[in-house]
C-alpha cells in the first residue's frame, strides 16, 4: 500500500514536470527556458527535477519521449485511414513531415532537440522506429508492392528522408512552402520502392 502510493507520487511528480517543461520549452526555447521558473510552475523543487530526471537535459529527452510516443500515435492513425499497406506506408512518413508545422514539435523535437541532444538519428526513440519501418517494408516485399531490395537499408533511407524533410521545413523561412516540395519529393522517392512504379 505504501508502496503503490509513494509509485503515484513519483509519477506525478514526473508528469507534473514534463507538462511544465513542455510548456516552457515550447514557448521560450529550451536555453531561455530557466528551472527554477519550470520547478515553481509545477509547484516542486529543484531537487524534484535533479532526483526525476538527472538534468535539464534529461527533462528534456522525457518531453521529447513524450511527444513522440504522441507523434506515432497519430501516424498509426493516418495509416490506419489507407485503403492499402502501401498507402498507409506513404501515409505515416506524410504525417510525420506535415507535423513539423507544429510550433511545439518545430521548436522542441526539430530545433532544441538536436542542439542539445545530438543527430536525432541517435536517439532511442529512432531505433524503435527503424525497427518498425524495416518491419513495414519486408511486409511489403513479402506481399509484392515492394522491390526485392535490403529491408533495413531502405528503412533507413525513407526514415533518414522523413527526418531530414521535417528539420528542412522546422528551419525554413517559409515552411509551408518547403512542405509543399517535400512532401512531393518524398512520395516520388519513396515510389521508386514499388515493383511497378505507380
Amino acid at each position: 500500500m505504501v508502496a503503490t502510493r509513494r509509485a503515484e507520487m513519483v509519477k506525478e511528480t514526473r508528469a507534473r514536470l514534463i507538462r511544465a517543461a513542455r510548456t516552457a520549452f515550447a514557448a521560450k526555447g529550451y536555453a531561455a527556458a530557466s528551472m527554477d521558473d519550470l520547478t515553481a510552475e509545477a509547484g516542486l523543487t529543484r531537487g524534484a527535477l535533479y532526483h526525476n530526471f538527472g538534468d535539464k537535459k534529461g527533462l528534456l529527452q522525457a518531453v521529447i519521449d513524450q511527444i513522440d510516443a504522441e507523434m506515432l500515435a497519430r501516424m498509426r492513425a493516418a495509416h490506419g485511414q489507407a485503403d492499402t499497406a502501401w498507402d498507409g506506408f506513404l501515409n505515416e512518413g506524410v504525417a510525420y513531415i506535415k507535423m513539423s508545422l507544429e510550433p511545439e514539435i518545430q521548436r522542441i523535437m526539430l530545433l532544441d532537440g538536436p542542439a542539445v541532444l545530438g543527430d536525432p538519428s541517435q536517439w532511442p526513440n529512432q531505433t524503435a522506429c527503424l525497427r518498425t519501418t524495416t518491419q513495414a517494408i519486408q511486409r511489403l516485399i513479402d506481399n509484392g508492392t515492394v522491390k526485392p531490395v535490403d529491408a533495413e537499408a531502405a528503412a533507413r533511407l525513407i526514415n533518414g528522408t522523413a527526418l531530414n524533410a521535417a528539420l528542412w521545413i522546422a528551419a525554413a523561412d517559409d515552411p509551408h512552402a518547403v512542405l509543399t516540395k517535400a512532401v512531393e519529393a518524398f512520395r516520388q522517392l519513396a515510389a521508386g520502392l514499388l515493383r511497378t512504379a505507380g
